[in-house]
């Protein structure tokens, strides 16, 4: 398969998650400008940040008149999924340049990360020409993603209620396609129902507190799962 075509079905493969960031991103540019960014703000945030989750929490927070300091550890702490998505990717990325791994790690989001890590297991197209489906996954998300911002704030500035409208809803449904096929063991399902418990349960704390408490105890608890899984398959005793 050429260069061309694996671009090209890493953007059709795509297609899919698109609709359901449709809604999200219309919604991240209406609350982003009522909650006082202003428009260029909004816009340079979805070019230069391009992390839909962390900029919703960087706009309530904002609106809520966090400090700035604490905005950017909470985003940064919200992104650091992001660095499991490119330890899981690295193998196959490895032999890029580093001008490509590095264009493709700022474009790395949740939805191509699906598409993507999927495309490279199956193993039907040679390796060296995979980063080309990579490329288009994450340049159908990214110029949408945009384009959505976009309308989102002229919409925001027509229909200031939008954000009540319950349309980022969509994005959560695309949530759950991503994640529910990859729980494929125990560890991973104790990680999820950790956190998704704890995220309910903290949901009231301030400064978004609850989001960074659920996946901190979501990790550990998969990791703990993890080690007791793998205790039990040795049968080793237990390391005090």
């Amino acid at each position: 398969m050429s260069s061309s075509r694996e671009f090209l079905l890493g953007m059709r493969d795509t297609i899919p998650m698109l609709i359901g960031a449709v809604p999200f991103g219309i919604v991240y540019g209406t609350l982003a400008v009522s909650s006082g960014l202003s428009v260029a703000a909004t816009l340079a945030m979805s070019l230069l940040v391009f992390a839909g989750s962390a900029q919703f929490v960087a706009a309530s927070l904002v609106a809520s008149g966090t400090s700035l300091t604490v905005i950017l550890l909470t985003t940064l702490i919200v992104n650091l999924r992001h660095m499991l998505y490119s330890a899981s990717l690295l193998p196959f990325v490895r032999h890029l340049p580093q001008r490509w791994r590095v264009a493709l790690a700022f474009w790395l989001t949740d939805e191509s990360f699906a598409v993507v890590h999927r495309h490279y297991l199956l193993g039907e197209t040679p390796l060296e020409r995979k980063h080309w489906y990579f490329l288009g996954s994450c340049l159908a998300m990214y110029s949408l993603w945009f384009l959505c911002t976009l309308i989102g704030v002229v919409l925001g500035q027509a229909l200031p209620s939008l954000g009540d409208w319950g349309l980022d809803f969509a994005m959560v449904a695309t949530f759950i396609g991503i994640v529910v096929p990859l729980l494929r063991n125990r560890p991973m399902i104790v990680a999820a129902l950790v956190a998704s418990v704890v995220a309910v349960v903290a949901h009231d704390m301030p400064w978004k507190l609850g989001l960074m408490l659920a996946a901190l105890l979501g990790v550990s608890a998969g990791v703990v799962a993890e080690r007791l899984a793998s205790r039990a398959g040795s049968g080793l005793p237990e390391v005090p």
